[in-house]
């Protein structure tokens, strides 16, 4: 049995959808299971058994001996929360623990890494183990899976197969329920339907025109194949970017939602709040080498291609993947 955590979130729910077309049904669920909204990401999937984070290690600590594979994609991803305790519980103290269960029952465990890590990008944005105990991320959630990167690599015993995954900008279906934390593109697509336009950030830096801020955006469908893949294959263990590698800017970004709503284009740009200023990243961009290093080979949807499937076959119709 394969064990997924953070199941009925984003990623996760996704990365269910995608096991159950490889034909794998007998998963283990592990989420808080309190957010109605959440859970409906799960409707018409197939698995085994949903089990609540909370008493998740008194479960596998009894049945650790079924367990092929552990997929940790569980934590508090919103960037906004300040209290460091939080983190500390729900994103290092819960990895730590998956890590030294997996470790003492040599268990494979693909994890949830992030961009965040990598702060404004001063050391670039290459996933070179070397320089993550330099990173400077800027926010509470960023440090917290930094610092569980650092330990990971620090580690003197480990599962037998690892991978950590640093996510960039990924987004695509089963958002509905993230609020504020949702994808740009999912805001973008509502703003659109509610007011026939798109605010995006006036830049404050002059090396930037407005809206030319650029990001590394990633679908969600091209995120699950390749956690698909590193499953699969059992690549060397390490820490690996998940981007495309092709930095696109928020015009682009704006501009492919309104041609994929049938919207003429209506783009107004507002100041970026004064409390996110000095810590707005204007450009982040996953060097993809080392993944491309282990052979995987499957094209990344463009920009346009994934906002066109996200909006005409999910967005406009309320579906669910």
């Amino acid at each position: 049995m394969i064990i997924i955590t953070g199941a009925a979130g984003f990623i996760g729910s996704n990365m269910v959808a995608k096991l159950n077309s490889e034909s794998h049904i007998d998963l283990i669920l592990v989420d808080n299971f309190s957010n109605k909204r959440k859970n409906k990401n799960l409707e018409d999937k197939r698995y085994s058994k949903t089990i609540d984070r909370d008493v998740f290690f008194e479960w596998f600590e009894k049945n650790h001996k079924k367990v092929e594979l552990v997929v940790h994609l569980g934590a508090r991803t919103d960037t906004t929360e300040f209290d460091k305790a939080v983190f500390d519980k729900l994103n290092l103290g819960y990895s730590t623990k998956m890590w030294e269960y997996c470790t003492k029952y040599k268990i494979p465990l693909i994890y949830a890494s992030s961009a965040a890590t990598y702060g404004l990008g001063e050391f670039g944005y290459k996933d070179d183990e070397e320089i993550i105990s330099n990173l400077k991320p800027l926010n509470p959630y960023g440090e917290s899976k930094n610092e569980f990167d650092n330990l990971v690599i620090k580690s003197k015993k480990a599962p037998p197969y690892w991978a950590g995954i640093k996510f960039f900008n990924v987004y695509g279906p089963n958002e509905y329920h993230k609020g504020k934390m949702a994808s740009v593109i999912f805001h973008a697509y509502n703003q659109i339907k509610e007011t026939g336009k798109i605010k995006l950030f006036r830049s404050h830096d002059p090396d930037f025109k407005d809206g030319e801020q650029k990001r590394d955006f990633i679908y969600v469908k091209d995120v699950v194949d390749v956690l698909f893949f590193l499953m699969t294959n059992k690549v060397k263990s390490g820490i690996y970017n998940l981007g495309t590698g092709k930095a696109r800017t928020f015009l682009d970004l704006a501009k492919a939602t309104f041609h994929a709503t049938g919207t003429e284009e209506n783009i107004e740009f507002i100041d970026t709040p004064e409390d996110i200023r000095d810590k707005y990243q204007y450009f982040t961009e996953a060097d993809m080498s080392k993944l491309s290093g282990t052979g995987y080979f499957l094209p990344f949807s463009t920009l346009e291609q994934g906002i066109d499937d996200y909006v005409k076959y999910f967005l406009l119709q309320e579906r669910y993947k």
